[in-house]
């Protein structure tokens, strides 16, 4: 019996409330889910585009800052 099966045949076996619930809870899981897979390829793109960075030699340093006020 595969796991979905599993699921199915004790969801069955809950009251309609529970059930209720149930549904609620694995639609939070899904919306956890997306986040995350959201904030993985977030987090992926943003390395990747400062892979090497790091070995670029610096454009300005601190003596190019200017600061005006009105």
């Amino acid at each position: 019996m595969t796991l979905e099966e599993k699921i199915h045949r004790y969801a069955q076996k809950l009251p309609l409330s529970f059930q209720e619930e149930l549904f609620d809870f694995v639609q939070y899981l899904l919306m956890k889910a997306e986040q995350q897979e959201k904030q993985d390829w977030t987090s992926l793109s943003l390395s990747s585009a400062m892979r090497n960075m790091e070995d670029e030699p610096s454009l300005y340093n601190t003596s190019d800052i200017q600061v005006f006020f009105a």
